[in-house]
């Protein structure tokens, strides 16, 4: 049992290696009217990555700051979902991304577009290491409505392999052919 404990152990010790970069995207304070006066409180909401296709959120409260990021943190690195990236720098495909009545879009761009984001969308973005992308968020701007919308829309991305897989064909045969078609009718002309 005591071995067991130990690997354990061990395990956490390599999940909390810096690979992971973090961001703080919101603090709110809090404040519960008592008898004696005002107890005040924070929530913390971290967005974590490795830039490299993993990424996570969460959220952590506490009567101070630091232990309030701190706790959001740790939900943050539990959390994290990979994301296939095309070429390490966009998105294979559009996708659209739904909590509540938050609504987001996210769409493929080429390089050198940058990130086109806003607030808390730019941060999921940044710590899953997208570097070309447009998107647009519709509805609700609370920040906790905007993540999770964009994790949604991050978590129904495919990537042709995948698909390929599934489907049981090749990745040359889901992909569109490019510039074929045009020399194959000019051939039959």
């Amino acid at each position: 049992m005591a071995e067991r404990d130990n690997r354990r152990g061990n395990r956490r010790d390599r999940d909390e290696t810096p690979e992971f970069a973090d961001r703080l995207v919101a603090i709110n304070r809090v404040s519960k009217t008592v008898k004696g006066g005002k107890r005040f409180g924070f929530a913390a909401l971290v967005v974590v990555g490795d830039q490299k296709g993993r990424v996570g959120f969460g959220k952590g409260k506490a009567k101070e700051v630091p232990e309030a990021i701190r706790k959001a943190t740790e939900q943050a690195k539990r959390q994290m979902v990979r994301v296939p990236l095309k070429e390490g720098r966009t998105l294979h495909h559009d996708i659209a991304g739904r909590h509540g009545a938050g609504k987001v879009v996210m769409r493929t761009a080429p390089e050198g577009t940058g990130i086109i984001a806003g607030g808390p969308m730019r941060a999921v973005f940044e710590m899953l290491g997208v570097k070309d992308v447009v998107s647009k968020s519709i509805g609700s701007q609370n920040p906790y409505n905007m993540i999770r919308a964009t994790i949604n829309g991050l978590t129904k991305e495919q990537s042709p392999r995948s698909v390929a897989q599934r489907r049981g064909k090749k990745v040359a045969d889901i992909l569109p052919k490019r510039d074929e078609a045009p020399v194959a009718e000019a051939a039959e002309a």
